[in-house]
């Protein structure tokens, strides 16, 4: 069973040890106007065996952003992106107004396999060009793949075994957050 990494009792100092384990581990980043959605995001992950550092149950980082401490809050983010392999950075129109988010793509940049996300309705050619050089997932189809991916696994075995929902499914949990498929590449 997977689950969010910031409970798991070894937290690595070390971006080399992290890789050297072959920890997989996905860093959410969101602004905090689409936490709902992130949170759908990081549960469908976790139901499917991935790993995921989601900063709702950082408890250190929740009382530095109320605090106004920055820097605990810069370094509980780096902390997260510095445990992790992979980076899903969920796009919305929320995120053009975000502080945070371009600054865990900055650190997280080199560091990770960097993916976009975007939430439902984002029209193409809409993201902003500093996040277009990353692998875009557009929809749910496209998602479920990167899933497939992470875990070396087929997405047909992870679909019959239930810890992935067909984007076809009417009842994907990520049905309302997410558009189901768009055969439209972004270019």
């Amino acid at each position: 069973m997977a689950l969010n990494r910031y409970y798991y009792p070894t937290k690595y100092e070390s971006r080399a040890k992290v890789i050297s384990l072959g920890v997989k581990c996905v860093f959410i980043s969101h602004q905090q106007n689409d936490k709902d959605a992130a949170r759908k995001i990081a549960d469908y992950l976790i139901n499917a065996g991935v790993d995921v550092y989601f900063d709702e149950y950082d408890g250190d980082l929740r009382i530095s952003h109320q605090s106004n401490n920055a820097r605990a809050v810069t370094d509980s983010i780096r902390k997260g992106i510095n445990n992790s392999s992979h980076m899903l950075v969920l796009v919305s129109p929320n995120t053009l107004r975000s502080t945070w988010v371009p600054f865990e793509i900055g650190y997280g940049y080199d560091k990770t396999d960097l993916s976009v996300l975007c939430l439902k309705g984002i029209p193409k050619g809409s993201l902003p060009e500093y996040i277009r050089t990353a692998n875009i997932i557009r929809d749910i189809y496209d998602f479920n793949i990167k899933i497939s991916n992470v875990l070396e696994k087929s997405q047909s075995l992870l679909e019959e075994t239930k810890l992935m929902s067909s984007y076809a499914n009417s009842a994907n949990p990520l049905s309302n957050v997410m558009d189901a498929m768009i055969n439209d590449p972004y270019n």
